[in-house]
């Protein structure tokens, strides 16, 4: 039985005493322990066999620290990596007024928040995700906050502060003249405005 791709070992060779360095090239992202074979063959020998055992990764979480939308709104789309055979997205303080979708995309399948992966990916590997976010056109002259917060099936959490770009100052009065009578009774002029202003 052949030794599993993912395990290097260092010589593959030797002769007399000697030793052998067993390794992964890279960090192991499944939260799933995985085994393999080696085996040590020589003439007129039986072969011997070891089994090595990889721990898996503890379950993790980890989405963008930061994202922004123009001041004009847009779809955002927020992501990160996991093992977790289920994230749950929710939203955290601040002022700017959105909401989550029901799903999100978890090793390109679309999953329902909060509800167990198809094919749980993260039992073997590390995946990416990302959720989308509608946001609204800024109509202050304040930048708007909100946090995404992600939540992995063993409790772990990660957060993104999503910003929107503070919008455009305005002044708006309505088209036309004001026209008063002789008596100079008051008219109401309408003003729409995001900032403070001044009449002079």
């Amino acid at each position: 039985m052949a030794k599993a791709s993912w395990l290097n070992v260092n010589p593959t060779s030797g002769s007399g005493n000697g030793s052998v360095a067993v390794s992964t090239a890279s960090e192991y992202t499944g939260r799933t322990a995985r085994q393999t074979i080696l085996t040590w063959k020589a003439a007129n020998v039986a072969d011997v066999q070891r089994t090595v055992n990889q721990a898996g990764k503890p379950e993790y979480v980890d989405i963008a620290d930061a994202a922004s939308a123009e001041k004009t709104g847009k779809v955002v789309t927020i992501s990160g990596m996991s093992n977790s055979a289920k994230l749950t997205f929710r939203l955290g303080i601040g002022d700017l007024d959105i909401s989550l979708p029901n799903s999100y995309l978890a090793n390109s399948v679309s999953t329902g928040n909060g509800v167990a992966i198809t094919g749980d990916p993260g039992a073997s590997a590390a995946y990416n995700f990302s959720i989308a976010i509608t946001v609204p056109a800024n109509e202050t002259i304040e930048a708007k906050t909100r946090q995404i917060i992600v939540t992995d099936e063993a409790g772990n959490t990660d957060t993104c502060l999503l910003t929107l770009v503070a919008g455009d100052p305005y002044v708006t009065i309505a088209e036309g003249t004001i026209d008063l009578t002789y008596q100079g009774t008051a008219v109401n002029v309408a003003v729409e405005s995001n900032t403070n202003w001044t009449v002079e």
